[in-house]
C-alpha cells in the first residue's frame, strides 16, 4: 500500500471528494510507476484515475462501520505527533 493513501472511511465530518480524488490519482500513480503520464497515456491514465475515484467513493459510502465515527482532527494530531518521534522533528 501506498503510504501516501490515507483511510478516508468512517470520519467524521466525511471524505471529500477532493481526498477521494487525490487518493485515486495516488493510486494510479504507483500502479503506473509514474507520477505525470506521456501524452500518448494520458487518457488511459485520467480514465483509470476517475475509475478509482467512483468505486473508491461506492466503497466508503456503502460500508456499514459500527464504530464511533474517527475525528479528523485529533487523528491528524496522533499522526502528527508519530511523525515528529519517528523523524525527532
Amino acid at each position: 500500500m501506498c503510504r501516501n493513501i490515507k483511510t478516508l472511511a468512517n470520519f467524521e465530518p466525511p471524505a471529500t471528494d477532493a481526498e477521494v480524488h487525490a487518493s485515486a490519482l495516488q493510486f494510479v500513480r504507483k500502479l503506473s510507476g509514474t507520477t505525470k503520464p506521456s501524452r500518448a497515456n494520458e487518457l488511459a491514465f485520467e480514465r483509470a484515475v476517475e475509475k478509482v475515484e467512483a468505486a473508491a467513493r461506492e466503497l466508503i459510502d456503502s460500508l456499514l462501520i459500527n464504530a464511533t465515527p474517527k475525528n479528523r482532527e485529533l487523528e491528524a494530531e496522533k499522526a502528527k505527533a508519530r511523525s515528529a518521534k519517528r523523524f525527532g522533528t
